[in-house]
């Protein structure tokens, strides 16, 4: 059994004039709520033992802070390129070749994608996954090589305007 975290990144400052779309930070709401989100996770008692995000800088930055609440650094983040504003089906690539090692992986990337992706791999439908939103499943597998084909099942979505479960 594997664990899936989709975490969209937390809402970026727009404010930049001439900002690279990769670039734009996150603004003061993101950064508040980035860390009350990874908080919540940690509440909840999941452990996450691999942490992958896009590079931009808000999606890397959202990252760091759940990195920091298990007690990580940006060193223990995987950055991939790829995750920079995927469709989704790039998503699957990246998850097939996760090492076995991890079981409970979270994943940082953006909408459209993420929204997407997540509405793929069950029967749960979200409109649209807000930002520092996550959309955690379960996946009946041994090997992330496996992911594409294997059974899954929603476990759970929260979002910072949902308040504690």
């Amino acid at each position: 059994m594997k664990t899936l975290i989709l975490v969209r990144h937390a809402k970026s400052d727009w404010s930049g004039d001439g900002l690279p779309d990769f670039e734009r930070p996150l603004n003061e709401r993101g950064k508040k709520d980035a860390p009350v989100m990874a908080a919540r996770l940690l509440d909840k008692k999941i452990p996450v033992d691999l942490f992958i995000a896009s590079p931009a800088k808000r999606a890397a930055k959202t990252a760091r802070f759940f990195a920091e609440a298990y007690g990580k650094t940006k060193a223990d983040i995987v950055f991939k390129e790829e995750l920079y504003l995927p469709p989704a089906d790039v998503f699957y690539k990246v998850i097939e070749h996760i090492s076995d090692l991890h079981s409970h992986v979270a994943l940082f990337s953006h909408n459209n994608g993420i929204t997407d992706f997540a509405n793929e791999l069950t029967n749960a439908r979200i409109d649209n996954i807000p930002t520092c939103g996550i959309f955690a499943l379960n996946i009946h597998c041994d090997h992330w090589k496996d992911f594409r084909e294997a059974k899954k099942e929603f476990w759970f979505f929260d979002s910072p305007k949902s308040g504690q479960d």
